[in-house]
């Protein structure tokens, strides 16, 4: 290897540890919506220089986790109510349209595969720890949906789950109760392993009204 193409690989490889760990501070809300991103700061915390983590934000910033404003900076982009109605509508077409593919794919490995996921899901909600309990729900769904084998359909659904976690993830607090949250689960998996498609969906739109209900905290339109 030339050392041109030892230095690419290597600010590649920086970048994508930048990209990796701003997105934990997104997360984590270590990083508020609509705060002014310190490239120096953040070059700090991840131990680089502030290239790589400049890059890291223009990738941010193409999946709409930031915005650029010229001769000013990045900003994390401000909350919107709107934008969550429209990811949990966005998200219920699709993961409805996939639960249907899903199921006329089910096999015994398939059905072992999404119940390793909701004994995932299930012991994450009995914890107090939030976003433990976002990411093992979000893990439940895009086993879902891999299951259904649409790639097209499965990234998207990854896309919105990020821009939902990543923007919001923070600011979340449940209003349902764990045992009702966890109770429509279980039911969900009993109807997709039964193969009854109708019970699924009931479900499913049940759940779906149940987190687009969801309490949000800390912010406003």
């Amino acid at each position: 290897m030339t050392p041109s193409a030892t230095s690419t690989t290597s600010n590649a490889g920086h970048t994508r540890k930048a990209y990796q760990g701003i997105r934990q501070m997104l997360f984590h809300n270590e990083i508020a919506p609509g705060q002014k991103i310190a490239y120096r700061d953040l070059a700090e915390r991840l131990g680089m220089s502030q290239t790589p983590v400049i890059q890291a934000l223009k990738w941010l910033e193409f999946q709409g986790l930031v915005r650029h404003e010229r001769h000013r900076g990045y900003y994390t982009e401000p909350i919107s109510t709107q934008e969550v109605e429209e990811i949990y509508e966005f998200r219920e077409q699709i993961e409805l349209a996939l639960l249907t593919q899903t199921m006329r794919r089910l096999d015994p490995a398939a059905i072992k595969r999404l119940k390793t996921a909701l004994d995932a899901h299930l012991k994450a909600s009995r914890e107090v720890y939030l976003h433990d309990r976002l990411l093992k729900d979000m893990e439940y769904h895009l086993t879902l949906a891999a299951l259904s084998g649409n790639q097209v359909q499965q990234q998207t659904l990854r896309l919105l789950f990020d821009r939902l976690y990543l923007k919001y993830g923070g600011n979340i607090l449940f209003s349902t109760s764990m045992d009702t949250a966890d109770t429509a689960h279980k039911e969900l998996f009993n109807h997709i392993r039964d193969g009854n498609l109708a019970g699924a969906k009931s479900v499913f739109r049940s759940i779906s009204n149940t987190s687009s209900g969801t309490s949000w905290t800390g912010w406003s339109n």
